[in-house]
């Protein structure tokens, strides 16, 4: 592995790269000087940015350049196969290459999902791996899992996603026992299809090294009743996108009452303070940085249409996994898992 905590960065990757990109990357460098930054883009259009931002730092940053990039627009497939030599290639190839330890890019989501899993490979023991991101609840922040990346799965992919939301609550979130459930459209053990059933019989094993609460539903998620919520790719893609939509609908129907007097435009002054407590707390940028969770490398997807902030939070997610050692300790965990699983075989043999 390279021998400092180093991350591979997508410069071009972004509605707003690569001004966007560098300025997030100054952002996180103030955060995490110990940190050395590989940046992959175009030079001309990079290098008097980093210039800019890193004066005082040279030596964090090492730029390599490409006038490839990965447009939004590009199908995955595509990507793949003719996009060897584009910023987001580049930067995956430098974890795999063990130049980088973790990437992070704004890009294209499908393809920078299908590069990572191609050139990353999964770890031993995980089948899939998924999408995470962190969530605002009512108690703190949680971890939700898969995002998209999986759109069926059977009982074992989804243990295997609540043990990586485990591992990643308590590295991340810094969470000593994680609580985890499955979403399901009720909290009764009856309810649910088969596929559900026989996970959470699965993740009831008592040698498992989770606290698992059961089925839970999607409310539960945003009051924070567990702090890992389970679901495959497509029910948790929609649930998030919902959620992020009923949230917006609610911003613009504030702004809205507050507008519509006088008399409402003096409550806004009296309730500011409150408000923008409120927004900060359900800032998007704050939780910006969906993980692949499962891949043998750490990868980060930035929300394309953030900013600076959004972006150095990203970079965050990534310096935070790598220095805690994530991978490791899904590996370790997956053992474990295995072992509780065998034993009863190797008693009654």
């Amino acid at each position: 592995m390279a021998p400092r905590l180093t991350i591979a960065v997508d410069a071009m990757g972004g509605d707003q790269a690569p001004g966007m990109v560098i300025r997030g990357l100054g952002m996180a460098h103030k955060r995490h000087p110990e940190a050395h930054f590989l940046v992959y883009g175009d030079e001309r259009l990079v290098t008097p940015l980093l210039r800019r931002r890193f004066k005082k730092s040279p030596d964090s940053i090492t730029l390599h350049h490409t006038s490839e990039r990965v447009a939004d627009t590009d199908k995955p497939s595509v990507a793949l196969r003719a996009g060897r030599n584009t910023s987001m290639r580049l930067a995956i190839d430098a974890v795999a290459d063990g130049k980088a330890s973790g990437v992070v890019s704004a890009g294209n989501t499908g393809a920078l999902m299908v590069m990572s899993k191609m050139v990353l490979k999964t770890l031993e023991g995980i089948d899939r791996p998924a999408i995470a991101s962190m969530v605002p609840t009512m108690r703190g922040e949680g971890v939700m899992l898969d995002l998209g990346a999986n759109i069926q799965c059977d009982a074992n992919n989804l243990v295997q996603f609540a043990l990586m939301g485990d591992v990643f609550a308590r590295t991340v979130l810094g969470i000593e026992k994680p609580s985890v459930g499955i979403l399901n459209v009720g909290e009764e053990d009856l309810k649910g299809h088969e596929i559900l059933k026989e996970a959470a019989a699965m993740l009831r094993d008592p040698g498992l090294p989770i606290s698992f609460q059961g089925f839970v539903e999607g409310n539960d998620i945003w009051a924070g009743n567990v702090d890992v919520a389970v679901t495959d790719g497509f029910t948790g893609n929609v649930a998030l996108k919902t959620a992020e939509g009923v949230a917006r609908l609610y911003a613009g129907m504030v702004r809205l009452s507050f507008r519509s007097s006088l008399l409402a435009r003096l409550g806004y002054l009296l309730a500011r303070p409150g408000l923008a407590k409120f927004r900060n707390r359900v800032d998007p940028r704050r939780y910006n940085g969906a993980m692949f969770l499962g891949l043998n490398g750490i990868a980060i997807k930035s929300h394309g249409g953030t900013d600076a902030f959004g972006f150095a939070n990203a970079i965050s997610v990534a310096v935070d996994m790598v220095a805690q050692g994530f991978n490791q300790r899904i590996i370790d965990d997956l053992k474990r898992f295995s072992d509780s699983l065998n034993a009863p075989r190797k008693a009654a043999i």
